[in-house]
């Protein structure tokens, strides 16, 4: 495990517990109440459903190019936000099913 793995790693383990602590307190259906409360969370629930499909975009381009299935990442992804990027960066940085970047691949 490299560097950016274990910090990915740390940030995952961090996230997934405080996802697993605000699901204990409030359960799904008070965390979609919360998310829905007032403007100010709409307005940021908006912004991160935003950030979040630009990130499975580029995941499923960058997999794509890497021959790599990105579809349990996506999932991950609608089901626990930022849990399936993580994961997939993780996973990428380990170069499992790596094939060179076409860019790289032509600058030699």
């Amino acid at each position: 495990m490299n560097a950016k793995q274990l910090g990915l790693s740390v940030v995952l383990l961090d996230f997934s517990g405080l996802t697993a602590y605000a699901l204990y307190q409030y359960g799904v259906v008070g965390v979609v109440e919360l998310e829905t409360a007032n403007a100010v969370t709409v307005a940021a629930f908006a912004d991160l459903v935003i950030a979040l499909s630009l990130v499975v975009l580029w995941m499923r381009q960058d997999a794509r190019e890497r021959g790599a299935s990105v579809a349990p990442y996506v999932v991950l992804t609608l089901a626990l936000g930022s849990v399936g990027p993580l994961l997939y960066l993780i996973r990428r940085e380990s170069g499992v099913s790596r094939r060179p970047h076409p860019v790289a691949a032509a600058a030699r």
